[in-house]
């Protein structure tokens, strides 16, 4: 593993260890929890590792292949904590790996280890399991194998951070203490976790899809984890549809996710969006992925969702979409896993099948003080009041969701629609 850049600056550095920390944080954690067994322990190693690359790279160079780097520096900082232990005559799978790593230094790249996606799916199931508040293993595998911050967990469950560390802490106690195994469960118990593990595929994907903060519009990286982890759900268990309905889903949402942005990295909305640049074999895979999955069973909430994006897959323009099509389908899915923000997206669909005045109605019949954080609110209310030519109105929206948002993409497209209700309303005071 050769550096390709001697003497790097800080701040190049810096970057790279951030990208490498991103892509690679959950697998080096499920590697290194195989050694280690407790969570806590896991991801201290790995932040050492990291905090290691940030103090060596700038002398020693920059690795060819980061990752790698990475993970084999926490395997070795695992197995040296075990040695300190003296626990590890009690770990046969850590003297394995001790006896692989012996030779790292001209072995081949641990990168390449086939096992390494099978550890990221144990962990999975491990934060999935019954013993553990739904709430916390949501939170826990979003931490453990999205890699995301508490804040970018909490804007994901539109809740406060302290809520979700105190989640954090109590997951990994009650791992800890029960000796929970770190398997993939069969049988009855792996139906059983499987709702808790597609959540938090799902919420890994949506937090890629629609970045809450940073720059960025799209983390790709996210959705591609998702939807690979999902593929492995698949493999896992061909025969249930809500599986198969949730890769599709991803499929299907992913499809968009180059077109989300402009040339210049600018919000686009899905009415603005080139259709041409959609991937078309992406939506190809869903749209079998959808069909398969409604010969399997009846309809749950993964499939339906999957159903509202094919209907934006198979319009060949906004305005040719089946929003009756989409009402029923959000009305149908509130039957089966109601919430605020299936509320909130049936109100835009009606408003978007019905008229605007007919979208009013419906976003003020909704219970919002569960969204009174959510900035997908108001600028909905925005958008209608806008295309009433309620100006006023639709620009105190757009300052409420610009308040609310965190992502700068989002906040820079909430400014504009701002400035040009403005301008509307001086324009007819003049």
């Amino acid at each position: 593993m050769g550096p390709i850049d001697r003497e790097p600056a800080p701040h190049t550095v810096r970057a790279r260890v951030a990208d490498a920390f991103r892509l690679e944080y959950a697998r080096v954690v499920a590697s290194v929890l195989r050694i280690v067994r407790d969570i806590d322990a896991a991801e201290e190693v790995v932040q050492e590792a990291f905090a290691q690359a940030l103090d060596r790279w700038p002398a020693d160079g920059i690795p060819d292949r980061p990752g790698a780097w990475i993970l084999t520096t926490a395997r070795r900082r695992a197995l040296d904590r075990l040695r300190r232990a003296r626990r590890a005559d009690a770990r046969a799978d850590a003297l394995v790996y001790e006896t692989e790593l012996a030779a790292m230094n001209d072995g081949p790249d641990v990168s390449e280890r086939e096992d390494i996606p099978d550890d990221r799916l144990r962990l999975i199931f491990t934060c999935c399991h019954p013993a553990l508040p739904a709430d916390s293993r949501v939170a826990l595998t979003l931490r453990l194998v999205g890699g995301l911050t508490t804040t970018e967990i909490a804007r994901a469950f539109l809740v406060s951070e302290p809520t979700i560390a105190q989640r954090l802490v109590r997951a990994k106690r009650t791992i800890r203490d029960r000796a929970l195994p770190y398997e993939v469960p069969e049988g009855e118990e792996l139906e059983a976790r499987l709702p808790a593990a597609l959540a938090v595929l799902y919420l890994i994907f949506n937090e890629g899809y629609a970045a809450h903060t940073g720059e960025a519009l799209v983390r790709h990286d996210l959705c591609e984890e998702a939807i690979r982890l999902g593929g492995m759900l698949v493999e896992l268990m061909p025969q249930e549809p809500e599986v198969r309905g949730l890769l599709a889903l991803m499929e299907l949402q992913a499809s968009r996710g180059t077109a989300r942005t402009d040339a210049q990295g600018n919000l686009a909305l899905l009415a603005d969006q080139d259709r041409g640049h959609w991937d078309h074999a992406r939506i190809a895979r869903g749209l079998a992925l959808l069909e398969r999955a409604d010969s399997l069973a009846g309809a749950g909430p993964y499939q339906l969702q999957a159903a509202i994006a094919a209907c934006h897959a198979r319009a060949d323009s906004w305005e040719a979409t089946d929003w009756a099509r989409i009402v029923d389908l959000y009305i149908a899915l509130a039957e089966v896993a109601p919430s605020p923000v299936v509320e909130l997206n049936r109100a835009v669909a009606i408003g978007l099948a019905r008229g605007p005045l007919a979208g009013l109605a419906a976003l003020d019949a909704i219970d919002a003080s569960a969204l009174r954080e959510y900035h997908l609110l108001p600028a909905a209310r925005a958008d209608f009041l806008r295309r009433l030519g309620r100006r006023a109105e639709a620009a105190s929206e757009y300052r409420r969701a610009l308040g609310l948002a965190d992502n700068a993409r989002e906040q820079a497209f909430y400014e504009r629609r701002l400035a040009a209700c403005d301008d509307g309303v001086a324009d007819r005071e003049r």
